[in-house]
């Protein structure tokens, strides 16, 4: 399964959100694949808009195995901060998918 989600990024806070990004730590990114997290990216618009993508066979249980983790704990409590309105803690807001460009069947 396919998703994709939407939060805002605090305008003051973009620069270094993406620097804290360049550098995820190893365990995060470990714990990300441990709890079904495949293809995962991150999208920032200059005014904010963070736009999320990630494949799950079960995003909620990818959610909730990632929430039971020590790592992700002190993840989010650092990356708090940067968010206006909803974190990620809070959950996702989904985006609906409206159209996915599939490979052709071979005859």
């Amino acid at each position: 399964m396919r998703y994709c989600f939407q939060l805002q990024v605090r305008e003051d806070r973009l620069e270094e959100y993406v620097e804290r990004h360049k550098a995820v730590w190893p365990e995060m990114q470990d714990a990300l694949r441990a709890t079904g997290w495949r293809n995962y990216s991150l999208f920032l618009r200059p005014d904010g808009l963070l736009i999320g993508y990630v494949e799950a066979d079960n995003l909620a249980a990818s959610e909730a195995a990632m929430a039971a983790t020590d790592v992700n704990t002190r993840w989010q409590a650092e990356m708090a901060p940067f968010f206006a309105g909803t974190t990620p803690d809070d959950g996702f807001p989904l985006l609906t998918e409206v159209f996915h460009l599939t490979e052709p069947e071979e005859a």
